[in-house]
Order: structure tokens, then sequence, then C-alpha cells
């Protein structure tokens, strides 16, 4: 029984149709924060979305009962658990924020569909590596935020007049939102030699050291495409080899 529970839940279809359900899950969440929807079909709205949260339960008690202690020794059975468990919660109606949560639902779209579970895997083991520069970006940036405050602070207090300030703003100009006109031509106007303080700062951080960050996830996601295809093939080599084995035992009968 809990084999053939588990090839249902291991089929494709299967997880095509938990799939639909968590997106459609995500609509009628989305309808609920329409007052006009909500005034109009109301009780239908909420009826679905507590059918949605039926299967995702009934889903989730198969899969333990299927797999028993291997669930939760998957980190995706328990993200899963977590992710259900939030929308169990006694929600009172003035509790809003938590209300709101339910939303979470459709990260379960990560643990079902592989590309995307490829994807967190490789963001989770690109971490360590992201550490080290994001300590090197602030060292950056602190370093530039004491600069800009020396040397701007007194002619533009409102950007540069703290510390806290020029980091905010040195954060602003590294995203390149209205980093030109907003601010630095501004400062030019009063400083014009300041372009070689901000034009070494924004290659610095917004392209060099950001595009570390970019290619040290890209190179974990390649590492973790090349190791699922290693594990199939070797998953694939075994299989083989076991057939040849019951072939050569059928033969020597």
């Amino acid at each position: 029984m809990r084999q053939q529970i588990a090839e249902i839940l291991d089929r494709k279809v299967t997880q095509n149709i938990i799939m639909g359900v968590i997106l459609f899950n995500a609509v009628i969440l989305g309808l609920e924060t329409s007052d006009a929807v909500m005034a109009r079909a109301g009780g239908l709205i909420k009826a679905l979305d507590i059918a949605c949260l039926t299967i995702f339960v009934i889903e989730i008690a198969a899969k333990i009962y299927a797999r028993r202690l291997a669930f939760f020794k998957s980190g995706w059975g328990l993200f899963d658990v977590v992710i259900v468990g939030i929308s169990l919660l006694p929600f009172g109606q003035g509790i809003a924020v938590l209300r709101a949560l339910r939303i979470f639902r459709l990260l379960r779209v990560i643990s079902v569909v592989p590309s995307l579970r490829r994807v967190v895997e490789a963001f989770i083991k690109a971490l360590p590596g992201m550490a080290s520069v994001f300590f090197l970006t602030a060292i950056i940036f602190y370093i530039g935020a004491v600069m800009a405050t020396k040397l701007y602070g007194d002619t533009f207090p409102d950007w540069f007049g703290t510390l806290g300030g020029s980091l905010y703003s040195l954060f602003q100009i590294m995203t390149l939102e209205s980093w030109s006109m907003g601010i630095v031509r501004p400062v030019m106007e009063v400083h014009p030699n300041s372009w070689l303080f901000f034009i070494p700062f924004i290659l610095v951080t917004a392209f060099a050291v950001m595009n570390l960050v970019v290619g040290l996830i890209v190179n974990s996601m390649q590492d973790a495409h090349a190791a699922e295809e290693l594990a199939e093939t070797d998953a694939y080599r075994e299989d083989i080899t076991a057939r040849l084995d019951r072939i050569e035992r059928a033969l020597e009968r």
C-alpha cells in the first residue's frame, strides 16, 4: 500500500496536478485582496481556498504515510510541511499580516518543479562564496561612505551629512537608480572633480563585485546540474547492471 501511494505521488501527472492547484490557489489568494470581488463571491472564494488547502494537507499526509521518516530527512519535505503548516495556523480576523502569509503556498512550486529546485539548491551552495563577496562589498561601502561624508557632507548634508546617509546614497548610486541626474551631477556642480570618486565606485561595486555574485550562482548551478546528470547516469548504469545480472541468472537456469 505504501509503495503504491509513493508511485502515485511520484507520477508526472500527480505532480502537474499539484502544481496546477498551487497556481490556482495563488490566483484565489490574489482575488481575496479585491473588496469588489469578495463582496460578490466571497463565500465561493473562501470555499475554494479551503479546498486547495485540503488538497495540500492530504498530499503531505500521503507523503508522510508512504515515505515515513524518510520524508522528514528531505529538506524539501520539511519545506512543504512549514509552508502548509503556516496556512493551518488559527488566524483571527484582526491578524491581517499573519493571514497574508498564506501566499507563501506559492513557494511550493519550487519543491514541485525540478528546475526551480536546482536554482534554489545552487543559490544555497553559492552562499559561502557570496558571503565573502558581500563582506568585501561592505568594506568598500564603508570606505566610500567615510570618504563621501568627509568630502561632500558639508555641502550636501541630505545625502552625505552622516555615515548612514552616505551609505544609503552610495547604495542608490550602486543600483544606478537616478545616480547621475539625481546625485552625481548636482555634486559635480559644486565639486567638479567628484567624478573621480563616483565613477570608480560604480565600476567596482555595480559591475565588478555584483558580477562576482552572478558568477558564483551560475557556477553553482552548473555544478548542481552536472551532479544531477551524474546521479542519473549512475542510476541508469545500476539499472542496466541489475537487468544483465537477472538475464545471466535466467540463462544459467
